[in-house]
């Protein structure tokens, strides 16, 4: 099943992300391969292995937020909620949300190929994506009505597509759909 796939490191060649190239890192390091199921709990710290605490990254959330101040795509606020501050981090650059909005709604309408093994596989991963984060109706959401009935009905096809069906078809795209699996289960 896809959930029991495991994750073996095709290429450990550094990718200039910090947290990428440390991911790449546990990976290589671990003794047995891990399945991605165990892999997405490790590396998000959705789970506490006393066995594997040294495949967990430290503070991901907050890291990743870091990283996309640095890029220009997120500033960073205090706010203050009665008894404490938090720090927050909203979208500063308007454009780049927009451009990844705008290619998520055309995908789904304008350049629908209605099969996921045609769709561009950033696209599908980031449709993955989105809807795991639950945002998708988020991004359907500035569309006309028939619109966006359309962009929803057919990403609820694509979600509800057996992800072990389409991993055994999915050339080059299987690792998408075990994290569908994973996030699905």
């Amino acid at each position: 099943s896809t959930l029991s796939f495991q994750v073996l490191l095709k290429s450990d060649a550094p990718t200039g992300d910090v947290l990428l190239d440390e991911t790449l890192r546990h990976i290589k390091a671990t003794e047995s391969a891990e399945t991605v199921q165990t892999w997405i709990e490790l590396l998000t710290g959705e789970t506490w292995n006393p066995f594997k605490l040294q495949y967990q990254l430290r503070n991901v959330r907050e890291r990743i937020a870091k990283a996309l101040v640095e890029k220009g795509i997120l500033t960073t606020e205090k706010q203050n909620f009665l008894l404490f501050d938090m720090t927050t981090h909203p979208v500063s650059n308007a454009t780049e949300k927009q451009r990844l909005v705008k290619k998520l709604q055309e995908s789904m309408l304008e350049r629908w190929v209605n099969d996921p093994h045609r769709m561009e596989r950033r696209t599908l991963a980031l449709l993955v994506l989105a809807h795991s984060s639950d945002v998708l109706e988020n991004v359907f959401a500035s569309l006309a009505d028939d619109k966006y009935n359309v962009a929803m009905n057919r990403t609820k096809d694509l979600l509800d597509m057996d992800p072990e069906v389409e991993a055994a078809k999915a050339r080059g795209a299987e690792m998408i759909w075990a994290v569908l699996a994973a996030f699905n289960k």
